[in-house]
């Protein structure tokens, strides 16, 4: 009983993480920081498939949505810097 207790607690921990990153993409006016944060929910699904019983989800979760997408947003977001209008 304690045993699925605890990992109940782990579980909505990660949903919550997963839930306040998804806010924080939506809502923040950053681009890093959005990137990030998708980095973040991305990575904490992850190890809430691992938990429901689905490594190969989880490890493929965890290869793509966190690692591929994210660097591919980070470098498609340093590559389009943008540019201020000298006229008003």
């Amino acid at each position: 009983m304690r045993r699925r207790t605890v990992i109940g607690l782990v579980y909505s921990f990660l949903a919550l993480t997963a839930l306040g990153a998804a806010i924080v993409t939506l809502t923040t006016r950053s681009l890093t920081w959005s990137v990030v944060a998708l980095g973040i929910g991305s990575a904490s699904l992850a190890m809430m498939f691992f938990l429901l019983g689905a490594p190969y989800a989880a490890g493929f979760e965890l290869s793509v949505g966190t690692g591929l997408i994210s660097i591919l947003l980070i470098i498609g977001i340093s590559l389009t810097k943008s540019r201020r209008a000298s006229h008003p």
